[in-house]
C-alpha cells in the first residue's frame, strides 16, 4: 500500500541487522577408524557421549588448561592491558582512513529520489515540433505522483513533462494552484513503480543560521545541489515587474539560479522545509548574488490540501 505523504516527527530508526544463518557443520565419516590400535579400557564397549561425567570432566580440564595458557601469554613480559587511549587511537585511525560523507552529501542522497525536472513546452508553428518554453524543478510530496513546483514554471506551457530520478519521463497536468505563493500542483500521468515521496518538516523551529541545501536544475543542469544557511525568516519579495508580492518567505544563501524554481529547500536530514521560488538581483543578469527565497512548506502543503503541522 502506498503512503499518501510523509511528515517528519522523529529521527528514523536504524535498521536492525539480521544475523546470517550458521553454516552447516561439516560431515565426517561415521565408519570405524582405518587405524587399528588399543582403546582405553573405560571406552571399550561404550559409546562416546558428552553426557558421560568422565567426558565432561575431561573437557572442563582441557578448557581450564587453555584458559591458564591464555592468561600466561597475556601476562608475559612486555605485554600490557588495553587502555582507553588505545581505543581512542583505533577509532581516530579508522576515521582518518575511512572518510565519511559530508552532511550536505547525506541530505542530497536523501532527497534525490523525490526531485524531478519540470519542462514546459509551447506548440510549434504550423504543426511543427513543440518548443521547450522553460525548465524548472519539482518535488514529489505524495507517492501517487503529486508534485509541487512554482506556478511561473508551468502556467504558460501547453504541455508539461516531468523527468523522474530513475529516468522515466511522463506528461503531467496542473491539478491545483496557489497564485499568492507562486505554487502549482502537478499530477504525473505515469510514475515509477518505486516512487518515493519527500519528507516534509515544519518550519516552526527553523532559525537563521540553520544549514540547508537547495536542489534543482539551474539553467537546466542537474540535479544540482548547493549548501548554505537560512539567512532570515518572514521576508517579503516583490517581483521585478512589481506585479506580485510574496510574503512570509524563507531567505537563504545557498546558490539558486533560473531553473532552481520549484525545487526543494531541505535540512541536512533531507527533509523539505520550503519550495525555492525567487532570487533577488537588482541587475538584468538574472543570476544569483547571494539572496534567494523559498515558500515555507506549510504554505506549499496547503496548496495540495495537506496541512499536518
Amino acid at each position: 500500500m502506498r503512503k499518501s505523504a510523509f511528515y517528519s516527527r522523529s529521527a528514523p530508526r536504524e535498521p536492525v541487522a539480521q544475523a546470517l544463518p550458521a553454516d552447516p557443520a561439516p560431515e565426517h565419516p561415521s565408519g570405524p577408524s582405518s587405524r587399528a590400535g588399543p582403546n582405553p579400557g573405560w571406552l571399550r564397549g561404550r559409546r562416546f557421549s558428552f553426557t558421560d561425567p568422565r567426558v565432561l570432566w575431561g573437557a572442563i580440564g582441557l578448557l581450564s588448561l587453555a584458559l591458564i595458557a591464555t592468561l600466561l601469554l597475556a601476562l608475559r613480559p612486555g605485554a600490557r592491558a588495553l587502555t582507553q587511549e588505545d581505543i581512542n587511537a583505533a577509532v581516530l585511525h579508522t576515521l582518518e582512513n575511512t572518510p565519511l560523507p559530508s552532511p550536505a552529501a547525506r541530505a542530497a542522497a536523501a532527497i534525490r529520489p523525490s526531485v524531478v525536472r519540470v519542462m514546459g513546452y509551447r506548440k510549434g508553428k504550423k504543426g511543427g515540433p513543440d518548443i521547450e518554453h522553460g525548465v524548472g524543478t519539482g518535488v514529489v510530496i505524495v507517492d501517487k505522483g503529486v508534485i509541487l513546483t512554482n506556478l511561473h514554471v508551468v502556467q504558460a506551457a501547453d504541455t508539461i513533462k516531468v523527468l523522474f530520478a530513475d529516468g522515466l519521463e511522463a506528461t503531467a497536468s496542473i491539478t491545483g494552484a496557489q497564485p499568492e505563493n507562486d505554487l502549482a500542483v502537478l499530477q504525473a500521468h505515469k510514475i515509477p513503480d518505486d516512487l518515493i515521496a519527500a519528507t516534509m518538516r515544519s518550519t516552526h523551529n527553523l532559525a537563521p543560521g540553520d544549514q540547508v541545501v537547495a536542489v534543482g536544475f539551474p539553467f537546466g543542469i542537474g540535479p544540482s545541489y548547493s549548501a548554505g544557511v537560512i539567512s532570515g525568516l518572514k521576508r517579503v519579495f516583490r517581483s521585478p515587474e512589481g506585479k506580485q508580492q510574496l510574503d512570509n518567505l524563507i531567505q537563504f544563501d545557498a546558490a539558486a539560479n533560473p531553473g532552481n524554481s520549484g525545487g526543494p529547500l531541505v535540512t541536512l536530514d533531507g527533509e523539505v522545509v520550503g519550495i525555492v521560488t525567487a532570487i533577488l538581483n537588482p541587475t538584468p543578469a538574472r543570476t544569483f548574488i547571494g539572496i534567494a527565497f523559498a515558500v515555507p512548506i506549510e504554505n506549499a502543503a496547503a496548496a495540495v490540501g495537506l496541512h499536518p503541522f
